[in-house]
Formats: C-alpha cells, sequence, structure tokens
C-alpha cells in the first residue's frame, strides 16, 4: 500500500513514524514543508524537514520535542560571545548536518538531492521529499507587523496573534521533483496532524500539489492537531480561534476543504459535526506505541 503524507512539524514527524511502522519498507513518501527554512549564522536550516530525518532515524530529543539527543550548545555559546545571533538554537550536533546541507546548496545542488542524500545517510526507509525547490518563505502578519515565520515563532515565541499568513514566492514556486508522481500513484492521501496554516498551508500553496490532491482519485485523510480544542504544542488552536472563528472538527475540516474526504479527531472533540466524514480515537502520541495505533486508524480509514 503506497501512502504518500503531507507533513511538518514535530506532530507530523511522529505522526510519519507511527507509519513508518505499520507500512512495509518503501511504502511511505512524505511531501515535507520548507517554509519554515531560514539562514542562521550562514548556515540553511530546514526545520520541518530535520524534524522528520532525526525523529525517523531515532535520533531526536523526545523530551525537548525537537533537536537531536544527547545536544550540547558550545559552538552556539562561542558565537554569541564573538556577537553572533543566538535567538535560534542550533545545537552542536545539529550544525553538522546543517553545514553539509549548506556547502552542498552552494554548489549548486538542489535541496531536494541533498534531501535525498541525507535520507540515504541515514538508512531511512521511508522517501522524504520537499514540496518545491524554489525559493518559499512563511511570513505572518499580526497586529504588532509582519514578521517572518522563525521570527515570529522562536524570536518571538509566537505570542503575537495571527491575521494572516502569506507564503513568499508560492505564485513562482515549481513542485519539486517526484512530488506529483507520489501524490498520484498513492493508494491513500495524509494530511499529519500538523497545524493546518503555517505547517500544512505552505505546501498546499504550491499550485500543483494542491490541484493534485483536487483531483485525487484515492481517499485524503486529515488528522487534527487539536485535543479536546487545543493544541498538543504550538499555537494552532489560537490561530484556529482568531483566523476560522473556532476550535472544532468542522473549522479545522473547512481549513482543508476540497481536499480531503475525512478528519481523524480525537475523542475528547465529540460530539462534534464537520462538512466531512469525522473518525474518533484516540490522536494523543504519548509513545511510539500511541504514534502507530493512531497510524492503523488512519489507513483503516483510508481504505474504506
Amino acid at each position: 500500500m503506497k501512502v504518500a503524507l503531507l507533513s511538518g512539524g514535530v506532530g507530523g514527524a511522529r505522526f510519519a513514524r507511527g507509519l513508518v511502522d505499520v507500512l512495509a519498507p518503501g511504502e511511505l513518501t512524505i511531501v515535507g514543508n520548507v517554509g519554515d527554512d531560514v539562514e542562521i549564522l550562514g548556515l540553511h536550516v530546514s526545520p520541518d524537514l530535520d524534524s522528520l530525518l532525526y525523529t525517523l532515524a531515532g535520533l531526536s530529543d523526545e523530551e525537548r520535542g525537537w533537536g537531536r539527543a544527547g545536544e550540547t550548545w558550545s559552538a552556539l555559546g562561542a558565537a554569541a560571545a564573538w556577537g553572533g545571533d543566538d535567538w535560534f538554537k542550533l545545537g552542536d550536533l545539529d550544525l553538522g548536518l546543517h553545514l553539509v546541507r549548506t556547502e552542498a546548496l552552494r554548489d549548486g545542488v538542489p535541496l531536494s538531492a541533498v534531501t535525498a542524500e541525507l535520507v540515504e545517510r541515514a538508512g531511512l526507509e521511508a522517501k522524504i521529499l520537499l514540496a518545491t525547490d524554489d525559493r518559499l518563505r512563511t511570513h505572518v502578519e499580526t497586529p504588532a507587523g509582519t514578521f517572518s515565520f522563525q521570527e515570529w515563532f522562536v524570536g518571538r515565541g509566537h505570542r503575537d496573534e495571527v491575521d494572516a499568513v502569506v507564503f513568499e514566492g508560492a505564485d513562482a514556486a515549481r513542485v519539486a521533483p517526484g512530488v506529483v508522481d507520489a501524490l498520484e500513484s498513492a493508494d491513500a492521501l495524509v494530511i499529519a496532524p500538523s497545524n493546518p496554516y503555517v505547517s500544512i498551508a505552505p505546501i498546499l500553496a504550491v499550485a500543483d500539489i494542491r490541484t493534485a490532491l483536487e483531483r485525487r482519485r484515492v481517499r485524503c485523510v486529515a488528522v487534527s492537531p487539536l485535543v479536546g480544542g487545543v493544541a498538543v504544542k504550538g499555537p494552532a488552536d489560537r490561530m484556529l480561534a482568531r483566523m476560522a472563528g473556532g476550535t472544532t472538527p468542522a473549522h479545522v475540516a473547512r481549513c482543508y476543504e476540497g481536499l480531503v474526504d475525512a478528519l481523524v479527531v480525537d475523542e475528547a472533540d465529540l460530539p462534534a459535526e464537520a462538512p466531512v466524514e469525522l473518525v474518533a480515537t484516540r490522536t494523543l502520541m504519548v509513545d511510539r506505541a500511541a504514534s502507530r495505533r493512531l497510524a492503523e486508524v488512519v489507513l483503516e480509514t483510508a481504505c474504506v
């Protein structure tokens, strides 16, 4: 069974790990978000792609929820002592990946090819693709002004309420190699429990990806990132409340209008109604077994 997953953020990475555990080797293709990408101290950082890579390779820090396990911060501390920015936490182990990626990009290798090489070196069975090799960056409009995603999310601690999200470069962005083929040949399409506005929308901002979902011939199932109307982590609930008018399953489903056939929600969000089929289960991924159980429910829903 071939599955194509749209994923962003830590929740998306943990859900992807659940899918890997229940699918056969090579059956999962992930399309990752690059709207969060940022250049820090001259290095190209792809946070959502890295979360996928680290989580699937068993290298992620499960307690902190991001970055590498066993991380240290000596290089960043030294950079700060010389006047460098330290608001974005680059650990010593993490730096190795960013150095390799940045060197390859400067040599003219597309990010998609760099990512494929990293996936191979990590020994992963899943494919990690990206929405586009072209520059696409997420910006948020707030009462305090417009900020790049990382400036708002990390630098300002996502305290500002968001009025709108815009995607710089989306109009000209071409879909990355392999993505449309993966979507069109999949037996099931899945949207991870990621923030609809800043994790999934940047992927859908690439026209050919949205079109592929609109013209799908198989079922597409999304997983709500909320439990009892509250985000497990991050500002998804605040953004939905302000921009969509609420945090019910119906509000989440409308973020994917015309793109999904079913929405998997947590039992705590019932009773509820939505413009698509609702399937309730326990969606909180407290451990790897819980991620696997959620993945099984999603695949059963996709194969109805």
